[in-house]
């Protein structure tokens, strides 16, 4: 069976009008009839509060063409379906692009960022410096003890790569023994427990090999400088003595 309307297949004309149904996010009316000679699907166009009568008009307008007895109102329903599935993608793609970044959970708020700008910079001999957010009134941890930390790592920018508090656990280490970056080890042996610092460290006492990226997450060149906010939460065995 050849099925043709004014010398075209069935399904060339069916083709076009699926074409056309991929254009309903792009603009605010229908597009006019060509004449009687050169009819095309009217591109069914969405905008606002006008998308869903748009898309009843436009299958009316392809109602409409009895010019090809073929097409059936099914094909026109299944043909607009498929463009209103994309609309729907579309519009949850653009809502989800123009949402804020997730909050990440921190150990300096706004009040504390503020406070920070006027308290002294303190740098060593290796290069570390940091600034005391909260100085603590516990002992400060014997290298080779075992220390209880939170902390939230980021690039020189804010972004957070890692943090303890996402995890939702204690970070425990043995202090001085390499387990982890140096700049973070020297910053928290001077510290006392119940303190909570920011330490800046320098290329060469963080991440020699860097970190690769991963969703949500920066990635942490070669050598290159980090923030930490840590938080020393208590030395198990030396306050337990106490």
């Amino acid at each position: 069976m050849n099925l043709k309307c004014n010398g075209r297949n069935l399904f060339t004309q069916t083709r076009e009008m699926a074409s056309a149904s991929l254009l309903l996010p792009l603009g605010p009316t229908l597009a006019k009839k060509l004449s009687t000679n050169h009819r095309r699907v009217p591109k069914i166009q969405i905008e606002g509060s006008r998308r869903q009568s748009s898309v009843t008009e436009g299958l009316k307008a392809l109602e409409n063409q009895d010019d090809c007895p073929f097409i059936k109102r099914r094909i026109l329903i299944s043909i607009s379906g498929f463009g209103l599935l994309n609309l729907v993608a579309g519009l949850s793609f653009a809502e989800a692009a123009g949402l804020p970044p997730e909050e990440k959970p921190k150990l300096c708020d706004d009040t504390c960022e503020k406070e920070l700008e006027n308290v002294p910079m303190v740098t060593t001999e290796s290069g570390l410096q940091y600034k005391d957010i909260k100085v603590g009134g516990g002992p400060s941890p014997p290298v080779g003890f075992q220390v209880a930390a939170n902390y939230v790592a980021m690039v020189p920018s804010g972004q957070v790569f890692d943090s303890s508090l996402e995890k939702g656990q204690f970070y425990i280490f043995r202090v001085g023994s390499g387990q982890v970056i140096k700049g973070l080890d020297e910053g928290i042996l001077t510290m006392k427990a119940g303190g909570k610092r920011r330490l800046y460290i320098p290329g060469p006492l963080a991440f020699p090999k860097g970190l690769a990226s991963a969703p949500g997450r920066p990635r942490v060149a070669a050598n290159s400088p980090v923030v930490f906010d840590v938080s020393l939460e208590y030395i198990p065995g030396l306050e337990d003595d106490e």
